[in-house]
């Protein structure tokens, strides 16, 4: 194996090694280093510049799309009178009610889960040095979709003693708290003497979610038919049952990481190149392991607790963005922030718009996508050298 290859990663010539190690974009020993390096600088703000309109892109069609079609015209409308400024495109009632109550909390709901599933993948392969790594691998999706389901199957009862106002919150809450104990577990077991040990918590992280999912098993043989739909369904993920009323509760826990997350890229790129190499430039590698641990879990719990089980996002998006952009985690974290609120929204499109009047699980429409993807990465030699 070359030397400048880092475990998962693509190879690196010396510049960009020294780029990951100081953290800035620095000049190296060809004559033409610095226009390589200004190239390369331009090539990644038209990058960012790019996806920054692809997602207001995807966000226009899939306000637009959908049972009740809607132009661009009545949409401005319809926001221009929230904001007292008349416009000249007309609109009924209905397309009012779907744009301002149904679709914006949606495509908010869909930006902030796709964000921050593909932040906290390319953070969760950065810290493992993983390429295959992804949200679901420290067990803290298995751990909501567990509480999810219990709730489903055994909550009837429990919601009777409850107060009715706080029904829609419920299932969404019993998936959070399932996701941040299987987090707990995980990141106690995994720190030893007061050091977090990576690999520990990996396994960690592999044996609950063989527990989680065997007791999903005995939910689901127990549930009835009403159940075993509601459980279908849920599991496979959608955006479908969210409002302001569901979106507001989250919406900090979901923002919080997107702008935490981004802010550790440096102390990733030093991670990258070895434990020992990071402490000896000055960074806290514990601090490192338990941050990235605790905003991917908060991260990853709130996205499931009120969206379902949305595969493949975390894992296919971080090498779209090192496809895009290099192995440099000061591009790759934001990137994956922008790719991954773009796939969900075009994703969601589609599940929306294919069976019309139905609505497929958003989570089919992006295993379809990760799938063919996944086997990609396991055929493609480069890869493979780092696994």
């Amino acid at each position: 194996m070359p030397a400048n290859y880092i475990q998962g990663f693509p190879p690196l010539d010396w510049t960009e090694q020294k780029s990951l190690l100081l953290g800035t974009m620095v000049k190296d020993d060809h004559p033409d280093g610095l226009q390589k390096l200004r190239a390369r600088q331009f090539r990644n703000r038209l990058t960012h510049v790019f996806l920054v309109c692809g997602l207001f892109g995807a966000a226009l069609v899939s306000v637009c799309s959908g049972a009740v079609a809607v132009t661009p015209g009545q949409i401005a409308s319809i926001l221009g009178e929230r904001l007292g400024i008349a416009l000249p495109w007309t609109y009924e009632y209905q397309h009012e009610l779907v744009v301002i109550s149904l679709r914006l909390p949606r495509i908010i709901l869909g930006i902030l889960v796709g964000g921050t599933l593909a932040l906290s993948g390319a953070a969760l392969q950065g810290l493992f040095r993983n390429p295959l790594a992804d949200p679901a691998l420290v067990g803290v999706s298995s751990g909501a979709a567990l509480g999810a389901v219990g709730f489903i199957v055994l909550g009837g009862s429990v919601a009777g003693l409850l107060p009715e106002v706080f029904g829609p919150f419920y299932l969404p809450t019993a998936a959070f708290a399932g996701g941040l104990l299987i987090a707990v577990l995980v990141y106690r077991i995994g720190v030893v003497d007061g050091r977090t040990q990576v690999a520990t918590m990996l396994l960690a992280g592999i044996a609950f979610n063989a527990i989680c999912s065997a007791l999903i098993g005995m939910f689901v043989f127990n549930s009835d038919d009403q159940q075993l739909r509601d459980l279908t369904f849920w599991t496979m993920g959608s955006l479908s049952r969210n409002t302001w009323g569901m979106l507001l509760p989250v919406f900090p826990l979901l923002l919080l990481p997107c702008v935490v997350i981004p802010l550790l890229s440096r102390s990733l790129n030093a991670y990258v190149l070895g434990e020992s190499e990071a402490g000896h430039l000055g960074y806290n590698v514990e601090q490192l392991k338990m941050l990235t641990i605790v905003f991917t879990s908060l991260a990853i719990g709130a996205a499931v607790a009120v969206s379902g089980i949305i595969a493949f996002v975390g894992l296919v998006v971080p090498h779209l963005a090192r496809l895009l952009l290099g192995s440099d985690h000061r591009q790759v974290l934001p990137c994956s922030l922008l790719l991954g609120a773009i796939l969900i929204l075009l994703a969601d499109v589609i599940s929306r718009t294919m069976v019309v009047p139905a609505e497929l699980p958003i989570g089919v429409v992006t295993s379809c996508i990760g799938g063919p993807f996944f086997l990609w990465l396991l055929i493609n030699k480069r890869m493979l050298r780092g696994i």
